[in-house]
């Protein structure tokens, strides 16, 4: 009989990597493995030393859901929570979480978030930060950005807020922001971070604040997400709950928020123009009536975004950023670029909308429905508005309403050559190659490439995936702090607490074994809860 072999079964995606797999490669190139095996036991002790004084601080302060929600979304109280258990509850809420290193560049979060994804920051704090750090770590994005999600209501709110930040429109002085606010978060970090390094950072970022030279709709997309998802109070002004990620991980924001020392103001639009330090606690928080008064807040937001107005508005606002953005002219074609010169015509062309021509520096993306038509062109991008005619190929002219004339050459779909213009009478300098578009009006302008994914394949920088070296050596730096001895002592302390009763003897020879590292608080804060559970 032949022999026939049996196909050796493809082993089952754990829930992890169906998340990872959902993800468009240009996001999943910034996901980290999790690699659960490598938190410390002194890590496991800093969360379990946040998680239980704070569910128990928070039993009666956070919104209703958020005791709840723990559970919900997979995350306990005496370890770390893997990714696997958390994406296994979170499926059957929408959402599913991927981890990531540090601060990722905030389109990447933020389109992450609209597609109902948590990046979750793979490091934890150091003891030396235990109550409050700048960096992103899995305290925060866990235990902080996940139990909410349990409220459908406000799972919905944080997609639509993630959509409007990925949509609006960065200035070039943000990336400067961005960088500074990452290198800060690795210095306070590092336990091997000089004095000089940490001051060095903080000027960093208060130069990089000080370059702005205009408030971007992305620096506006920030506020309203500061003030709401991460430091946002709901409910009665008077005994508001806590529901905001940066609150419910903090121990002390978590116990300062809601004393008298901290302004509680309803919230409104104003949030967005507000600014924020991530280095200290906040003097002043926003409350929401409910969960439907953000929605309420975020499209009154949404309707000053480019995005939403198009038009002159959004012509001005891509201009000023100096950053790739893209337009969606009529009929759906939408070009990414930046744009460089805006001209405007006689009077209004169409409802906010009173330019002649737009200028955008290549190179150039086509697409439609988001998606790229062709390899990008290297050269520029006119767009004419209002209506007319070119030829499929050959010699045009148009005479434009605008007050706008061009002649030139047509060949191919909107290749032309040797064109020429002028307004009014007046020549203008254009170039004599281009991409030409006609278009009657302009109905969004939106932050970023319309594809974002053909645009990554061909100008990302594909260096950039994980962490940096400096993230890195913080990290090695972290975990090198730690001796084989003291690990071995969080290792019997746990062993101890898991036995319910500890043993009088052991406890008391841990106890003395552990007067040898003064400097080690949390196992001394560990060893005297012990003692109560004898």
């Amino acid at each position: 009989m032949p022999c026939t072999m049996t196909p050796t079964p493809t082993p089952a995606l754990s829930p992890t990597e169906r998340a990872i797999a959902r993800l468009p490669a240009h996001l999943r190139r910034y996901v980290v493995d999790q690699d659960h095996g490598s938190y410390t036991p002194r890590e496991h002790a800093v969360w379990r030393h946040i998680l239980h004084r704070l569910t128990e601080r928070l039993k009666d302060t956070a919104h209703a859901s958020y005791l709840s929600g723990l559970a919900a979304t997979g995350i306990g109280v005496e370890r770390i929570p893997s990714l696997d258990e958390m994406n296994e509850k979170l499926e059957t809420l929408g959402w599913s979480a991927v981890g990531v290193r540090g601060f990722i560049p905030p389109a990447v979060f933020t389109e992450l978030q609209s597609l109902g994804v948590l990046a979750i920051a793979a490091d934890i704090r150091s003891h030396e930060h235990i109550g409050y750090t700048p960096a992103p770590d899995i305290v925060h994005e866990s235990a902080g950005h996940a139990p909410i999600l349990a409220d459908a209501r406000y799972a919905q709110y944080l997609k639509r807020c993630g959509e409007a930040g990925f949509r609006a429109i960065a200035s070039v002085e943000d990336q400067a922001v961005y960088e500074a606010i990452r290198n800060l978060s690795v210095v306070k970090e590092d336990p091997a971070a000089s004095e000089e390094e940490v001051r060095l950072a903080e000027e960093r970022l208060r130069a990089a604040s000080a370059s702005r030279r205009y408030v971007s709709e992305s620096t506006r997309a920030s506020r309203l997400y500061w003030w709401t998802a991460e430091y946002g109070l709901v409910g009665d002004l008077g005994q508001p709950k806590i529901y905001g990620a940066g609150l419910l991980s903090s121990l002390g924001e978590a116990a300062h928020c809601l004393t008298e020392a901290v302004a509680k103001v309803p919230l409104s639009l104003v949030c967005a123009d507000t600014e924020y330090d991530i280095t200290q606690m906040q003097p002043q928080l926003f409350v929401a009536r409910d969960f439907d008064h953000l929605f309420d807040v975020l499209k009154a937001f949404e309707a000053t975004m480019a995005w939403r107005l198009g038009g002159d508005h959004g012509l001005e606002e891509a201009l000023r950023a100096r950053t790739v953005n893209h337009l969606v002219l009529d009929g759906g074609v939408e070009l990414t670029g930046k744009v460089v010169a805006r001209i405007p015509a006689r009077g209004a062309l169409a409802p906010g909308l009173s330019t002649a021509l737009a200028r955008l520096e290549g190179p150039i993306q086509v697409s439609r429905n988001g998606q790229a038509q062709d390899r990008p062109w290297p050269g520029e991008a006119l767009v004419a508005f209002g209506s007319g005619a070119l030829p499929h190929r050959g010699a045009f002219s148009l005479d434009l309403p605008s007050g706008l004339f061009l002649t030139g050459f047509r060949v191919g779909e909107h290749e032309v050559i040797n064109l020429r213009g002028h307004q009014d009478g007046r020549p203008l300098d254009l170039p004599s190659w281009a991409l030409l578009f006609l278009s009657e009006g302009l109905p969004s302008l939106a932050g970023g490439p319309a594809d974002p994914g053909a645009w990554d394949a061909w100008f990302g920088d594909h260096s950039a995936m994980g962490e940096g070296e400096a993230e890195a050596q913080a990290r090695d730096r972290k975990a090198a702090s730690l001796s084989s001895e003291v690990a071995g002592l969080y290792l019997e302390v746990r062993a101890l607490r898991e036995a319910q009763k500890p043993d009088s003897a052991r406890l008391q020879a841990l106890k003395t074994r552990a007067m040898d590292h003064p400097e080690e608080w949390l196992l001394q804060a560990e060893l005297a809860e012990l003692e109560t559970m004898r």
